[in-house]
């Protein structure tokens, strides 16, 4: 961020708030809007609310008097150097000099935010806040003492009339493109508030995303009674079977498409010579664009949730096609909500894992270490959680009220012991606390504990024999199963050396033996695992079949799981219901990540793209031409068989073609016959 926009914001009023507080109560709304056949269906892990009194502080030195407005959500008081004011004033003069402003605000329903407009005193990042509230009155009627203060935290609620509680998605008016006996289709897998005008008596309705579930009343996985005057919650579907009862009647049917709006120009781009990979792409987007709300979500029709092992991925695809850095740090705040912790997050261990990794993540696609110091009281004592919970081997094990998930599998595979899979998402998030302690100049241990935990990984699972990591370990023996979850995970997250990481592709990841994968979760990362290899032309076929298959069923947003060898209405079930699967699922979107750093070729080699590597690789296409966003910009890349070109909109870049390492300077066009 430029010096004068630094300075802009600070010379403009926006509403503020504890940090993580605004996050956590939109969190609470957003999760439990879920509803199953018409109940509604909380999240069960624990859900923290915001601290509901916050108090606000600022020193400020002026010239000459000052008049302030003040306008806060809750109800409030106003302390000037030490001295309690009369009221709550809706303005109030600061005379010249120095002085303290402290305000607390109390509120139970949202969370306590403070907006004040002056000359010169404006409510911004500068303002500290505390919910603690550690100060004695001696008996001279003097305060002592203080809470432990940090930033307060904004967005964009600039005005005095828009607080944070206003917040709330754009919608859009649509209408169903067909209808026929009272069935209507909408065209395509889509998400808002259906709307019935004119409406006399009672009408039942039934949401599906497939006609076959709408139109089955008994089994469809959501459904509404609407009476005259009533109003309908947001659904995701495409078809609505809508049965009158008697005397009933309505005019028209049509429905407010709900979205997080996105800045076009600033998008990631793709197109190629193959149609078929252009549709994956466009569908792909479409289904993050749907799965990408006040946070990134899992699935839009039944969970509705936000989880950590799906969320990761999102953060990761939106770097590759919207940036919008805003909705990551809402979904890592949310996720990781207070302390003291409970359990881990979601109630599964691994996603705490990948929480850790997200942040790391973030921070190489922004450089905004302002957040990851946010973050770090909480990245501890998560971290103390998890420490505790160890084997005396030091190793992550699943305890009573863990939920080991690591994937959906169709073959069998214990979760039971302790699992190498596991082992190496801990080391990695021991990596993330070691990177961040250092850029936040702490001392800690954490990279001693981490390459410990990396040696006894090597020496507890590693087959010298089969040239693998062995699955777990289970009542002191060795599960000698072996999966690709810790196998490609060893690659990707640099467990394997590069001799061991040969041979795991030969022995696992292209060993038609193995059991394959069968979600589009861990697809995402098996592919990025054959691209780190070099095996793009073998990811774009993977990507025709697989991502193309779901297209050739009749896709309009990429599912929870695709099974090639079901049929017909097998697609559709899942958790032994018959439309239990989720047909727009955000881990089902990975071409976008895939394409933009493996086939476009670029990624950040410094935090925030101040250097970023650009290894093209067409993969079989005979041409490509993409935009990836970044911080400054955009970075455009444009291949075929015999020429790359590359424009940056700032950075500095290195185009890697075979032995070739070409610099690319910011704001001026590259070309490099090949």
């Amino acid at each position: 961020m430029s010096k004068s926009r630094t300075m802009q914001e600070r010379n403009k009023a926006t509403w503020i708030w504890y940090p993580g507080d605004f996050e956590i109560w939109l969190g609470n709304i957003f999760n439990n809007r879920r509803t199953e056949r018409g109940a509604m269906f909380p999240p069960f892990w624990k859900q923290d609310s915001h601290y509901v009194t916050v108090e606000f502080s600022r020193k400020v030195e002026l010239e000459q008097e000052e008049m302030i407005t003040i306008a806060c959500e809750g109800q409030f008081n106003l302390m000037l150097d030490g001295k309690l004011q009369f009221g709550q004033p809706r303005t109030f003069t600061i005379p010249q000099g120095k002085h303290k402003l402290n305000l607390k605000v109390w509120n139970q329903s949202t969370p306590p935010a403070l907006f004040i407009e002056g000359k010169t005193i404006h409510t911004n990042a500068t303002w500290l806040a505390t919910y603690e509230d550690k100060i004695w009155i001696d008996e001279n009627g003097v305060a002592h003492g203080s809470g432990i203060y940090v930033p307060a935290a904004s967005w964009n609620f600039n005005s005095m009339e828009t607080p944070p509680s206003s917040y709330h998605l754009i919608t859009k008016e649509q209408r169903p493109v067909r209808e026929k006996d009272g069935l209507y289709d909408f065209g395509k897998e889509t998400f808002g508030y259906l709307k019935v005008k004119g409406l006399k008596g009672r009408i039942h309705i039934y949401y599906g995303e497939s006609a076959e579930e709408a139109l089955d009343k008994e089994h469809c996985e959501t459904l509404d009674i609407l009476s005259e005057g009533g109003k309908l919650d947001s659904k995701a579907f495409r078809y609505v079977y809508i049965e009158k009862e008697p005397d009933s009647s309505f005019e028209e049917v049509l429905m407010d498409y709900e979205y997080a709006p996105f800045d076009t120009e600033r998008s990631g781009s793709f197109r190629c010579s193959d149609e078929e990979l252009n549709h994956i792409w466009d569908v792909a987007a479409y289904t993050m664009d749907l799965t990408t709300r006040e946070f990134f979500m899992d699935g839009i029709k039944r969970d509705r949730w936000t989880w950590s092992g799906d969320a990761i991925q999102s953060y990761l695809m939106n770097y590759y096609l919207r940036f919008d850095t805003e909705c990551v740090k809402r979904t890592i705040r949310q996720l990781r909500g207070k302390d003291p912790v409970t359990a881990h997050v979601n109630t599964i261990m691994d996603y705490t894992f990948y929480w850790f990794k997200s942040i790391y993540d973030y921070y190489l696609y922004t450089a905004d270490i302002a957040f990851v110091r946010e973050m770090w009281p909480r990245m501890v004592t998560l971290m103390d959680y998890v420490e505790g919970r160890l084997n005396e081997d030091g190793m992550a094990e699943g305890q009573a009220d863990d939920w080991i998930f690591v994937d959906w599998v169709d073959f069998p595979m214990h979760k039971r012991g302790t699992l190498c899979f596991e082992q190496i998402l801990l080391m990695k998030a021991m990596e993330t606390m070691a990177v961040c302690s250092k850029l936040l100049n702490i001392k800690t241990d954490y990279r001693v504990k981490s390459e410990s935990l990396r040696n006894k990984i090597k020496q507890t699972f590693w087959s010298y024999e089969q040239k693998a990591y062995y699955h777990a370990i289970e009542d002191g023996k060795i599960n000698k199963q072996i999966t690709k979850f810790s196998n490609m995970f060893a690659i990707l997250y640099g467990l394997a050396y590069e001799e061991e990481r040969h041979e795991i592709m030969q022995s696992v990841m292209l060993n038609p033996v193995i059991d394959p994968i069968t979600t589009p979760y861990m697809r995402f990362y098996e592919l990025e695992t054959l691209c780190i290899d070099g095996l793009q032309e073998q990811v774009l076929q993977e990507m025709k079949a697989y991502w193309g298959g779901m297209l050739r069923e009749g896709a309009t947003s990429f599912w929870e799981k695709y099974n090639p060898e079901e049929k017909g209405t097998q697609h559709l079930a899942m958790y032994g219901r018959p439309y239990g699967k989720s047909l727009c699922h955000a881990w089902g979107a990975s071409p976008i990540y895939l394409i933009g750093k493996y086939f476009l070729g670029v990624r950040p080699t410094k935090p925030g793209y101040e250097e970023y590597e650009v290894h093209p690789a067409l993969g079989g296409l005979k041409w490509m031409d993409g935009d990836v966003p970044t911080p400054f910009g955009k970075i455009h890349v444009k291949m075929n068989t015999h020429e790359i070109s590359v424009q940056s909109d700032g950075g500095h870049g290195t185009l890697i073609i075979g032995d070739q390492q070409i610099s690319i300077p910011a704001n001026k066009e590259i070309k490099i016959s090949l």
